[in-house]
C-alpha cells in the first residue's frame, strides 16, 4: 500500500497538482468574498469551494498522468524521473491511460457542476498542458511560453467558479478584469520559475532533448532573460493595487517580494553560477503563495 500510495503520488505530480488547488481556491474565495459584499449570497459557499478543490486537483492530476504517459521513454533517461511508476516499470501505460481518463472526466464534471466557463475551461488546459506543452518542450523554448498559459489558468477558472450559484442576469457584473489581473500574475510569475528550474535542471533535461531555457543554454542570455522577466512581475503585482482591489499592504508585499525576486536573479545575471539558479528557483516556489495569500487576507478584510 506504502508503495501504490508513493506511485500514485509521483503519477500525479502532488505537490504541482496541490500548488494549482491552491492558486485556484485562493481565487475562488475572492470571487465569493465578492459575492457576499454586494448580497447576491449570504456567505462563502464551502460546498462549492470544495467542489472546486476536488474538481481541480483531478483535473491537474489527469494533466500530469498524461504528460507521464506521453513521456514514458524520456523519463527513463533523467535522473529525477526514472523513478517515477512508468517509466519504473511499475505501472503500463495502459494504467496510468485508465486513471488519467476517469480523473479528467471525474474532474471536468464536478467542475462543471459549478459552471459551463469552469469546466470548459477545465478541458482546455488538459489538452493545452499534455498535448501541446509536453511535445513542445523537445522542439523549442517556446514552449514554456505554450506552459505558462495552462498554468495560469487555476486563479481564473477558481475565480470563475465562484460565480456558479449567479442567475444568467447577474453575470453581467462579475469583474472579469481582476480575473484577468490573477491570471497575468501567474502567468508572468512562470517565466522566472521555468527558466530557473531550467538553469538547475539542464543537464538532466538534455538527456531527454528537452530545450527550456530561452537560449538552449546556461548563458548571459538566457540569465538576462530570467532577470527581465522578475523585473516585469513587478509592476504586474502592483495591479490589484493600481485597479482597486488590493489595498496598500499587498502592494507592499508585492513590492518587497519583487524586490527580493529581482535582486536574485540579477546575482544570476552576474555571476551564471548554479547556487544562484537555486536561490532564484526556490524565491519562486514562495513568491506566488505569498502574494496570493497575502491577497486574500487582504480583500478579506476590507
Amino acid at each position: 500500500m506504502k508503495q501504490y500510495l508513493s506511485d500514485f503520488s509521483k503519477l500525479i505530480k502532488f505537490r504541482l497538482s496541490f500548488t494549482v488547488v491552491f492558486s485556484a481556491s485562493i481565487s475562488f474565495l475572492i470571487g465569493q468574498k465578492m459575492q457576499v459584499g454586494r448580497g447576491y449570497i449570504p456567505s462563502i459557499d464551502w460546498g462549492n469551494w470544495l467542489i472546486l478543490i476536488a474538481g481541480g486537483f483531478l483535473v491537474t492530476a489527469a494533466a500530469n498522468c498524461f504528460n507521464e504517459i506521453i513521456e514514458k521513454d524520456l523519463d527513463k533517461l533523467m535522473s529525477r524521473t526514472k523513478d517515477r511508476p512508468m517509466p519504473a516499470g511499475r505501472m503500463t501505460t495502459g494504467q496510468g491511460l485508465i486513471l488519467g481518463v476517469f480523473m479528467a472526466f471525474l474532474g471536468t464534471w464536478l467542475l462543471g457542476k459549478l459552471n459551463l466557463e469552469t469546466g470548459l475551461l477545465s478541458v482546455f488546459s488538459i489538452l493545452l498542458y499534455a498535448f501541446a506543452y509536453t511535445p513542445l518542450k523537445r522542439k523549442s523554448p517556446i514552449a514554456v511560453f505554450v506552459g505558462a498559459i495552462p498554468g495560469a489558468l487555476p486563479p481564473l477558472i477558481g475565480y470563475l467558479a465562484a460565480f456558479g450559484s449567479l442567475k444568467a442576469e447577474q453575470f453581467h457584473e462579475i469583474d472579469y478584469y481582476i480575473a484577468g489581473i490573477l491570471f497575468l500574475i501567474q502567468f508572468v510569475w512562470q517565466f522566472p520559475h521555468f527558466w530557473a528550474i531550467a538553469w538547475v535542471l539542464d543537464d538532466d533535461y538534455k538527456k531527454a532533448g528537452f530545450r527550456l531555457l530561452p537560449t538552449k543554454k546556461r548563458d548571459k542570455t538566457s540569465a538576462l532573460l530570467t532577470f527581465l522577466s522578475t523585473l516585469v512581475l513587478i509592476p504586474v503585482s502592483l495591479l490589484p493595487t493600481i485597479y482597486g482591489f488590493g489595498g496598500y499592504y499587498i502592494a507592499g508585499l508585492s513590492l518587497i517580494a519583487g524586490v527580493i525576486f529581482s535582486w536574485l536573479a540579477f546575482k544570476l545575471l552576474m555571476n551564471k553560477e548554479m547556487t544562484d539558479a537555486k536561490k532564484v528557483m526556490f524565491c519562486s516556489f514562495f513568491y506566488i503563495p505569498a502574494v496570493q495569500l497575502g491577497l486574500l487576507l487582504n480583500f478579506i478584510a476590507k
